[in-house]
């Protein structure tokens, strides 16, 4: 596939990825090597969104309209010896996590962005702010000042709470597999990207909501009745904005307007998880070293001895991570776009199989220019 990828042009190279899918298969190749760095970096990813997710929902629940909220990592959990690991960095880097909500809150999408600008929503936030504010009259005179100030927060604290929600899934889903790689049940790339859209598939219609309580009472913010569903309105909004979209790293490219390092059209970020280049990972300001950074704890044996293997060992062991990790989000992602295919895979239907080609061509242009070819040879 390496030969065929450098030697044809890149016209050729997506006509045959779309075939690939078509057939069954995956973004990613198949190799004894891809499935071990795949489900290896997802057993360690699921640990990770284990903690980021519990953060979350712990944010959202318990920093409700905290405007300073300095301990808002530790979960509830205040102690003296936690507080100096903290301080220490000898911890989880939860600032990751919120770098992604902030990057689903910018973007935008699906039925949750659509929700937080609905007179629905302001109702039942403003009734959550009054309580929140009752007795406070420095507060209640901010708001009166700033009407707007504290539904942003709110809106916010929706995002955390619903990638929370979509995170809690996929923990378990990613340390199912590895569960099942474990008894043998995964053999190959294709069992993994099965795994994920059946996961996918079982929790899509899974109701996403969110209520606080304050003083004793419980108020919704994102109510049963608003019909937000797991797919549709964090799994799709989420691909779209951390594994396409995201936002281009400090440091590295300039957010100066006149220097048009970055393009002022927000669909055509192209700044996301699979566009990534890993290189800079490891490096200071990079938002996704954290992640790398967390994740190097819970790499199992099996990819440390893969990751030994190679010409610096585990010299460059979060850049190395990263790279796996690209590799198992092209599963993800071809689960995603194969649960999303218009039409049963298998149809007999000319105009069917048509639709369904025409989909897959699609989302492979919009990847041709990410990180997809460099990991067919990899």
């Amino acid at each position: 596939m390496a030969t065929l990828i450098s030697s044809q042009p890149k016209a050729a190279a997506i006509a045959s990825l779309v075939d690939r899918l078509e057939a069954g298969g995956a973004l990613l190749p198949e190799s004894a090597d891809n499935l071990i760095e795949v489900v290896g970096v997802l057993k360690s990813y699921g640990v990770v969104l284990d903690a980021y997710w519990q953060n979350l929902i712990y944010i959202s629940e318990n920093q409700f309209l905290v405007l300073f909220p300095f301990f808002k990592y530790l979960n509830g959990e205040v102690t003296l010896q936690r507080l100096f690991k903290h301080w220490w960095h000898d911890r989880i880097n939860y600032e990751f996590a919120e770098y992604c909500m902030k990057a689903m809150f910018w973007h935008g999408g699906g039925g949750l962005d659509t929700y937080l600008d609905t007179p629905q929503f302001s109702e039942l936030a403003t009734a959550a702010i009054r309580a929140k504010l009752k007795g406070n009259l420095l507060m209640q005179g901010v708001n009166a000042l700033f009407p707007g100030f504290l539904l942003e927060q709110i809106r916010q604290l929706a995002y955390y709470s619903g990638l929370g929600q979509f995170w809690r899934v996929m923990s378990k889903m990613f340390l199912d597999l590895s569960d099942r790689y474990d008894r043998g049940e995964i053999r190959a790339i294709a069992d993994v990207v099965d795994h994920v859209k059946t996961g996918l598939v079982n929790a899509a219609a899974m109701p996403i909501t969110y209520a606080v309580e304050i003083h004793g009472k419980t108020f919704d913010i994102i109510p049963q009745s608003a019909g937000l569903t797991f797919l549709m309105d964090t799994a799709v909004p989420y691909v779209e904005a951390v594994f396409l979209r995201s936002f281009p790293f400090f440091g590295t490219v300039s957010y100066n307007a006149q220097a048009q390092q970055i393009s002022s059209d927000q669909a055509k970020f192209n700044y996301g998880a699979l566009f990534a280049d890993p290189l800079p990972i490891g490096g200071a300001g990079i938002p996704p070293t954290l992640l790398m950074q967390d994740m190097t704890h819970y790499i199992p044996d099996y990819l440390h001895a893969l990751y030994a293997r190679g010409l610096r060992g585990e010299d460059d062991l979060r850049v190395k991570i990263c790279l796996s990790f690209q590799k198992s989000m092209f599963c993800v992602t071809t689960a995603a776009v194969l649960g999303l295919m218009p039409y049963a895979p298998d149809t007999n239907s000319p105009a069917e199989r048509q639709a369904n080609r025409e989909h897959l061509e699609a989302w492979v242009k919009r990847l041709q220019d990410s990180q997809l070819l460099s990991v067919q040879s990899s």
